[in-house]
């Protein structure tokens, strides 16, 4: 079956590469290469898998036989095979889309609280992927870092895992956000990944930081044993109020340690520390006294992370919160969105009118061992040239947003941005903003957003492995091989 993820936009251009590209093997998920043989015909070979099971099944007069491969075990394996994340990569690889097109529209781009104009003056032929804006895009988007399932690391704990294979999209897709955080950080938001073999050395100690072993401060390792009064355990999926609870305890965790994390993090939550539900709000007063404890008083102020879990529905988001969910990403502290359909976790980094462009850690990749003093590791692995999108009204109900706000004055903008957004809502905000917890303000504000998932999760919020497998034979990106 074929993922949401999938739907992308019509084509617009030729397997011709664009002279304002940054990236020539950029490629966009769905896309098609038009007038290109190759293209066509292979495009013919992916696109109809299953005609080879389909067409034994049928007899040429009619009758009604029985299907002997229908009793090996092995096609439905197979099928699943055809279907799924695996052969789209390697459709994709295959196909070598020079060209993207995934952008069937002229609305601007926003990615993570930069606007990117794709109709601009300097496009002669009105489309919208060979304009200098597009290719900004896109130099942008593939340089933001990506986490994906990875196989061959040490045992995590006392469990024999050595994989998070179908089990830890979740824990990456928290990481990327985490990630991202660190790189505005340390490097600014106009960082991009330098194009030469000389790579930056914050650059390199971000990923070390992500490393997949107990001695890197944010693996997965660590984020396990953070989180485990959350639930959080080796082949267990986990939601994100979960997953934002974890992040708290492993920051707290490592202060005093030299891989403190440089900045405070605060889960926006609601009424009873979001354990009873009520609507998140960030409460300045919280965040002042937040920020003054990351530091021990030495500073009024400090960097500060902030993770906003919340539930936007029941089995759908509720439509009114979708733009308001769009208008997130023009704010310039917007670290993205932990989201995508149960039991399949993405980072969401971007938005264009209905469509979200997300990463996907849905790909198994050998484990990259860092050490200090290697500024040559391949980091590869770590970035992606396709460009994927679905509709934002698709979303799972159950997500997190993330912000980073370096400075008071960056926090001030964030508030006044959030409150301006919440008084636009029509009465159902995302989010509030308050300087007390016992504000009127935040107390009148009508129709609230539905309650932020508490540590007894949602049942779509935390799966076995039996009933994960169940969710993910529907699924396009789960089924990966080692």
């Amino acid at each position: 079956m074929k993922s949401f993820f999938d739907r992308t936009g019509t084509v617009k251009g030729s397997g011709t590469s664009s002279s304002t590209s940054t990236d020539p093997q950029v490629s966009c998920e769905g896309s098609e290469v038009g007038n290109s043989a190759k293209a066509s015909l292979l495009s013919g070979i992916f696109l109809s898998p299953f005609s080879i099971f389909d067409s034994f099944g049928k007899s040429s007069i009619g009758e009604k036989k029985p299907a002997v491969w229908r009793s090996n075990s092995w096609i439905p394996s197979v099928k699943r095979f055809v279907a799924s994340g695996s052969m789209r990569r390697i459709k994709e690889q295959v196909l070598g889309y020079s060209r993207c097109s995934i952008v069937n529209s002229n609305g601007d781009i926003w990615l993570l609280g930069v606007c990117y104009k794709v109709l601009q003056e300097d496009s002669s032929n009105g489309d919208p992927v060979s304009t200098s804006g597009f290719a900004a895009f896109v130099e942008d988007f593939s340089s933001r870092i990506l986490m994906t399932y990875r196989k061959g690391f040490d045992p995590i704990g006392d469990s024999k895992y050595t994989s998070d294979v179908n089990w830890g999209c979740m824990l990456r897709s928290s990481q990327m956000l985490v990630a991202q955080a660190l790189v505005v950080h340390r490097m600014g938001r106009p960082w991009r990944k330098s194009t030469s073999k000389q790579l930056d050395r914050a650059y390199i100690e971000i990923l070390r930081q992500f490393g997949d072993s107990e001695e890197s401060a944010f693996s997965i390792h660590n984020l396990l044993q953070s989180g485990k009064a959350y639930g959080l355990a080796a082949g267990s999926w986990v939601g994100p109020y979960a997953m934002c609870r974890s992040w708290e305890i492993l920051a707290r965790g490592l202060k005093g340690s030299s891989n403190l994390l440089p900045m405070a993090v605060h889960i926006v939550s609601g009424d009873e520390d979001g354990e009873r539900g009520g609507a998140p709000t960030v409460c300045i007063e919280d965040v002042s006294r937040h920020c003054n404890e990351f530091s021990k008083g030495k500073s009024g102020w400090t960097p500060i992370l902030l993770l906003v879990p919340l539930v936007l529905g029941l089995e759908k988001v509720n439509p009114r919160y979708v733009p308001l969910l769009r208008v997130t990403y023009t704010f310039p502290q917007s670290l993205g969105i932990l989201g995508g359909k149960p039991g399949a976790s993405t980072y969401i980094v971007g938005v264009q009118d209905e469509k979200a462009f997300y990463l996907d850690p849905h790909e198994v990749q050998p484990v990259v061992r860092f050490s200090v003093d290697n500024m040559e590791v391949d980091t590869t692995s770590y970035h992606c040239n396709v460009i994927r999108n679905f509709p934002l009204d698709s979303i799972d109900p159950s997500l997190a947003i993330g912000f980073y706000c370096k400075d008071k004055d960056d926090f001030d903008d964030f508030c006044s941005r959030a409150t301006q957004l919440a008084d636009e809502s029509g009465g159902a905000p995302l989010f509030t903003v308050t300087h007390t917890r016992s504000s009127p303000k935040a107390a009148s504000q009508p129709d609230k957003v539905a309650d932020v998932a508490s540590s007894e999760f949602r049942e779509d919020d935390s799966y076995d492995m039996a009933s994960l497998a169940v969710a993910e034979s529907t699924q396009e990106d789960d089924w990966q091989l080692l």
